[in-house]
Order: structure tokens, then sequence, then C-alpha cells
């Protein structure tokens, strides 16, 4: 895959299944440790770190360096370590080797294994496992923009698409270990909320996806890593993210590659 910007929904299609593979061998590394008594360590942003980030990313880069030569890869603990490529060709992955290691230190198994990739600063394609879920495979999202969005869980795979939320009011998704009650009751203030649910990793993205929730609003601190593939799978299962600021559609790529507060979206009622 070297010319990911040309290559339209048709070609990432193609893309998914060797992507979604070397998911589940990164989820098989990242298992094998939370099976042990596994030290945790700080990194320079006070965030944790295990074994777990470091032998995922490992086996996620070498993966795409095999099936995309020429595409960049941004992916957390290298870019932690100054190891940035340049990403402005029009086309990058980014790679969350474990998304939600407070979940993985708490042994929650809302811990989830991300790749996406991004084109022209939106992400298209998105893998989101969360290997400690859903049975001995856990629970896969996959999406592809234009082609629709997945989840495959105890060997079954079925279509996903975001809902309209429903008249009785919104299903909102917070996250569990990152939660800002009074944020959250500030952007709720005025909207119809029926339930208030909360959840670890990019699965919050994945529930709007999958139509179990309406909503998830973050007004805090996130990485383009932490939700691009989250992302991918919600827009192609028909919801959106857009800021929280001006109503825009996030973009990918920026300097930094820091997100601003923002929301997530199932169907539009109109």
């Amino acid at each position: 895959m070297t010319n990911a910007t040309s290559a339209g929904p048709a070609a990432w299609q193609d893309w998914l299944g060797p992507v979604e593979a070397l998911v589940r061998e990164a989820a098989e590394a990242v298992m094998a440790v939370y099976a042990t008594d596994f030290a945790v360590r700080g990194k320079g942003d006070a965030s944790p770190v295990t074994e777990a980030d470091e032998r995922a990313e490992a086996l996620i880069l070498a993966g795409l360096a095999r099936l995309a030569p020429g595409v960049p890869v941004v992916a957390e603990e290298a870019a932690a370590a100054g190891r940035i490529p340049d990403v402005t060709g029009g086309a990058f992955w980014l790679v969350d080797p474990l998304d939600g290691t407070k979940e993985f230190i708490g042994r929650n198994g809302e811990f989830t294994v991300n790749v996406a990739l991004v084109v022209d600063g939106a992400p298209v394609l998105g893998v989101v496992l969360a290997p400690a879920l859903g049975g001995a495979a856990g629970t896969l999202y996959a999406g592809v923009v234009g082609q629709g969005a997945w989840r495959e869980r105890d060997g079954l795979r079925e279509p996903i698409a975001a809902r309209v939320p429903p008249v009785a009011g919104l299903t909102v998704v917070a996250s569990r270990s990152h939660g800002d009650a009074a944020a959250l009751d500030a952007f709720l203030a005025g909207r119809p909320v029926a339930a208030l649910r909360n959840a670890g990793s990019s699965l919050k993205l994945c529930l709007v996806a999958a139509g179990e929730a309406d909503c998830y609003p973050r007004q805090g601190r996130t990485m383009e890593w932490d939700i691009a593939a989250g992302q991918a799978v919600l827009v192609a299962a028909g919801g959106r993210v857009v800021r929280i600021d001006d109503g825009q559609p996030l973009r990918y790529g920026k300097p930094g590659f820091d997100n601003p507060h923002f929301a997530a979206w199932g169907r539009s009622a109109d």
C-alpha cells in the first residue's frame, strides 16, 4: 500500500483483513502480559506504561512496515520517545497499542488495541479490539468509511450502525478513568438524557457506533492515536465526531497530535 491517498473505500476494504490480523497478533502479546504480575512505569508526561504497550507496538510497527512500506506510522510509545515521522504526505497510520492502560492496570478488561489509517486529515479505516471482553477472542470493532462497520465476538461477525437518539433521551457514555463531572453536566444541560454509562478506552466511541449509546463528550486531554480508530468505526457506522467549540469535524495530523475537546454522536435525526 504505497498510494493510500489516491485509493478509495474499495481498496481500504482490502486492507482491513490484514490490519485485523495484525491487531489480533498484538492483542495476544497484550494478554500474555495481562496474565502476569507485570510492572508499571511512568512516562515523561506521568502517564503509565507497561511491557504490554511496548510489545504490542513493536509487533504493529513491524506488521505495518510489511503491509504498507512508505506509509508513515505515528505510534504512542514511539511518539513519547520523540520518534515522529513526517505526516504531511496525505496518509499515515495512527497506532495506540494499548488504549486504556489504567483499565489494563486495574484489570477491568476495558482496554483496547487500536490501529487507524488517516487520509487527508480524516480516519478512513479503523480496527479496535478489546481482547479481554466478549469471549476468548475478545470483541473486535472494525470500519471502513464508505463501506460500513462491523462487530465480531464469539465467532459472530455482524454489521453495526449508529442510531438516531430515542425520543426518551440520550444514552451518554463517559470516561471511566478520566471523567470531569462538572464539565459533563455543563455539556448536557438542557439536553434530554435517559441514561449515563461509563466505559474505558476507545470502547466509548464503539458503543456509539454500535447504537448502544448516542453521545460521548470528551472535555479532557486526548491524543489523536487515542481515538482515530474508534472515530473511523463510528463514521463508517453513520456517526460523527466534532469539535465542541465550533461543531466542525475533528481533523488529524495536527501539530503535537493533541485533540481539542470533542463530542462523538450517533446519527442525526434530520
